[in-house]
């Protein structure tokens, strides 16, 4: 027997503004004894706040049964109907209301709720939610939500998707059971919207399809097929000597100001009419060059099949955080539809940067240049999205093209290093060659595809020939004769070809070339075609020899982009044209 007669049973609190009688007390009793299996001692307690129902509270469980919590409870239940059912006429959302209300029945769902202890810099730490699970929504009492991010003994830690004004130390807070996710489908084609899916472009709500986790599993090798398919950058130096497939991880990675996005950004034009759509993935850039990115684009016709998801530098860290995420929640959903998706996430270093700040204010153990130990994690999970999937499953694919930026050239740093290790090869952009005038400024000798000719058609395969060699050739002997005044007629002649063909390689930002373009260029060039042309009128030379092809071998041009194939007859009437040209060329002069 207890000492003094008090009674050891587990306490469970009746929150009300009026007593329950005793009929009520004993079906309390049985209730809790039926859900938790013990025998819990009913305490009533006052609260005149509650004009309607009652709050039962069991340790850190809560079942909300007043006037409030069955409101919440039916728009909940509403909600999750409209996902499941992917309404969108406007009459279906009033049938579906009408159906909701007519069938549904409240529930005792219990809610557990904690209590806020500190919060700041966008990070909440919480006690009392003592089931709660890594990567859970919660919602705070002021409707704001947050994620959880850390798990320790007596508390979580809570990363917020906003202002955190609303919060203050004692605030409640409550589990939802759900992970993060993002609205997706056609709707956001033409879109900016942030990294929780919401519209930031003034140009009202968006009609969702579905609703997609923004983290989910990478697909099984199983369920993947090899990357054969070629998605065309109409960049010429990429093209040729470093093809991109679709469902392939292409890293681009270079010092600041060095045409990265650039690159990105003609990959994304160069789209239009190849049934691919496009998603840029701002993620520490300034509001501002997103809005030019956007405007460019919409001249260009190509948001028609791009989508922006912006986590601007005015952004807290855990919206860059989850933004890459975000975007690859709404690629996934045209890849399981058998879709073709371009991915861009510009960039993950500040991505990294974003995680870092966010897991140091979460109190983890830092690690190399204080980066959490888990960083490599963070972007192979990301990457690993990228597929292309197997025909019985669809077809559809994601080909990442991830941007890192360099300190000084240094590929050997850490954030370089691992991303390099997870995707399928680099595009290495320098900035002596772009100073130099030389754009893009890829560096034939440390840019790799691991992918490389199974990816490219026909016709470039056959076209690009031996450039690469001939360009890392003419390279090594450029250093070499730098020391030199004394050079014999043959090495003349390879440093002249070798010139030839970086002039040959230099291309316009937002001018990508066709397939028959780039085919034409390159047969010409390696060719030995252009040899004398001067250098100062290489590029009026490349514009001039494009028209004429156009003039004279209109069929040809088109049997190329329609086929990808060119046979050895066609590369011979090739070189003949060109080399028509190039006599016409003289003959003006």
């Amino acid at each position: 027997m207890p000492k003094n007669g008090a009674d050891i049973r587990p306490e469970a609190f009746l929150y009300s503004n009026a007593q329950p009688d005793t009929v009520h007390k004993q079906r309390f009793e049985a209730f809790l004894e039926k859900k938790y299996h013990k025998d819990y001692q009913l305490v009533w307690v006052y609260d005149e706040a509650i004009v309607s129902g009652f709050k039962l509270k069991v340790g850190t469980e809560i079942y909300d049964w007043t006037r409030e919590g069955r409101v919440t409870q039916l728009k909940e239940a509403i909600h999750d109907k409209i996902r499941t059912d992917a309404k969108t006429d406007e009459q279906d959302l009033i049938t579906l209301y009408r159906t909701s209300l007519d069938s549904w029945r409240m529930e005792a769902l219990p809610e557990e709720e904690g209590t806020v202890m500190t919060v700041g810099d966008g990070i909440v730490f919480a006690d009392g939610l003592e089931s709660v699970v890594y990567g859970e929504i919660v919602v705070f009492e002021s409707g704001l939500k947050g994620m959880v991010q850390d798990l320790r003994p007596d508390s979580v830690g809570i990363i917020l998707f906003g202002d955190e004004e609303s919060i203050m130390e004692g605030s409640r807070v409550l589990r939802t059971k759900k992970t993060a996710g993002i609205p997706v489908g056609e709707g956001f084609l033409g879109r900016v919207v942030d990294a929780l899916g919401n519209p930031v472009d003034n140009r009202g709500p968006i009609k969702a399809a579905d609703y997609f986790p923004i983290e989910a599993s990478a697909p099984e090798i199983i369920d993947r097929q090899a990357v054969d398919t070629p998605m065309n950058t109409g960049i010429l130096s990429i093209d040729s000597m470093f093809p991109i497939g679709r469902g392939q991880r292409e890293l681009i990675i270079g010092d600041r100001q060095t045409g990265k996005t650039a690159i990105a950004i003609d990959t994304i034009l160069n789209q239009k009419n190849n049934d691919v759509i496009c998603i840029y993935v701002a993620i520490g850039q300034k509001a501002s060059s997103v809005a030019q990115l956007v405007e460019s684009l919409r001249k260009k016709g190509a948001m028609d099949y791009t989508i922006i998801v912006n986590a601007s530098a005015s952004e807290s860290a855990p919206l860059q955080y989850i933004a890459p995420y975000s975007g690859t929640a709404l690629g996934e959903y045209f890849m399981h539809k058998g879709r073709d998706v371009l991915m861009v996430y510009d960039d993950l270093s500040k991505h990294a940067i974003a995680y870092r700040a966010m897991s140091l204010l979460l109190e983890r153990s830092p690690g190399r240049e204080a980066y959490p130990g888990d960083v490599f994690y963070l972007h192979s999970r990301l990457l690993e999205r990228s597929a292309r999937l197997s025909d019985a499953i669809g077809g559809g694919s994601i080909t990442a093209l991830p941007i890192v930026e360099t300190q000084a050239g240094d590929v050997s740093a850490y954030i370089p290093t691992n991303i390099i290790s997870i995707t399928d090869g680099q595009i290495f952009l320098e900035s002596d060659l772009f100073f130099s005038g030389q754009r893009p400024a890829v560096n034939v000798g440390l840019s790799v595809s691991r992918v490389g000719g199974a990816a490219q058609t026909k016709a470039m395969k056959k076209a690009t020939g031996s450039i690469r060699l001939d360009l890392a050739q003419y390279r090594e002997m450029e250093v070499f004769t730098q020391f030199s005044n004394d050079l014999d007629e043959s090495t003349k002649k390879r440093l002249v070809y070798g010139q030839g063909l970086m002039h040959l390689l230099r291309q316009d930002q937002g001018k990508p070339y066709a397939l028959h373009e780039q085919v034409i260029l390159l047969v010409s060039g390696t060719a030995h075609v252009m040899q004398d042309v001067p250098i100062a009128n290489m590029t009026a030379f490349r514009q001039g020899l494009l028209a004429y092809f156009h003039d004279v071998a209109l069929d040809l041009c088109q049997k190329i982009d329609k086929t990808g194939i060119m046979e050895d007859a066609e590369k011979t009437r090739i070189v003949e044209i060109a080399n028509r040209y190039l006599e016409l060329s003289k003959s003006k002069k």
